[in-house]
């Protein structure tokens, strides 16, 4: 919470840049990022450096040939986001975050509750045969892509998909949660709004996870503007959170795992800073 007393706990004006890591947020990650293949020459990129950049271009959005001289070359931290996406480098240091997080609340590694919603996001001027396609949110008037976000009742990110924003939210829910891979076991819970309800979904998610029960969060009908729904809010906090990041405030990429690898950035940022809070 922005007090004047814990102000300086989110200070960063003593750092290169305020995307830069701490000391303490590289300790955190440092022995997760893979080591050099063995055989050939020594390497000789400093994986801090390209951390640094990347994190960078997320929060300021710049392009990739906009980088500062200062960090390493675009085609080297593109190519590290590119392996580590592939590798599966980004889902191994988000998971172990996580659940540092959760013992850091008191609470169990594996969460019992989710909340999930998305996020219809506007796309920029792209096209081509080797562009995932986009398509059109008729709730939202929104041309783009939608992120699907599943949180826990802490408002960190447990998964997340990224597809076209032509599908419907109870389609793209069913695509979140049979991609879970019995990751978190112990969900029973499923907190969602009115565009999840029906029959549909119901029969899917027993399908795909069968233990789980959902529970739609409708919006009272005697509301009149602005109201804060239960549970409902608290995965729209997470995508208040994420959206700080400047490269998430459009869809920029060509590729929908792209756009995930960034989103999952996002939310590996979030954690890092929330750990190492004095």
């Amino acid at each position: 919470m922005w007090t004047t007393e814990n102000r300086s706990r989110y200070d960063r004006r003593g750092l290169r840049y305020p995307s830069d890591m701490t000391d303490a947020e590289w300790a955190l990650i440092a022995g997760m990022i893979p080591p050099a293949k063995r055989g050939g020459n020594a390497r000789t990129v400093n994986l801090r450096e390209v951390v640094n950049g990347l994190l960078y271009v997320l929060g300021t959005g710049c392009q990739w040939r906009a980088i500062p001289k200062d960090l390493p070359p675009r085609s080297t931290l593109h190519g590290y986001f590119m392996r580590w996406e592939w590798d599966g480098t980004l889902n191994r240091v988000h998971h172990a975050l996580y659940v540092l997080c959760r013992e850091q609340a008191g609470r169990e590694a594996s969460p019992t509750a989710a909340i999930i919603d998305s996020q219809s996001v506007k796309g920029a001027e792209k096209g081509g045969p080797s562009i995932d396609p986009h398509g059109y949110d008729g709730g939202k008037k929104i041309k783009g892509k939608k992120r699907h976000v599943l949180v826990d009742t802490l408002g960190l990110m447990l998964h997340a998909v990224v597809h076209s924003a032509g599908l419907q939210d109870r389609d793209g829910g069913v695509l979140v949660m049979a991609t879970l891979f019995g990751m978190f076991p112990f969900l029973r819970k499923l907190y969602a709004d009115a565009g999840y309800q029906g029959p549909k979904f119901q029969a899917a998610l027993k399908r795909v996870l069968r233990q789980a029960q959902i529970q739609i969060v409708r919006r009272s009908d005697t509301a009149q503007g602005f109201e804060v729904l239960p549970r409902r809010w608290v995965v729209e906090r997470t995508i208040a959170w994420l959206n700080r990041c400047r490269r998430l405030a459009k869809d920029w990429e060509n590729l929908s795992r792209t756009a995930l690898a960034f989103l999952r950035l996002a939310s590996i940022r979030l954690m890092m800073r929330r750990l190492c809070q004095p």
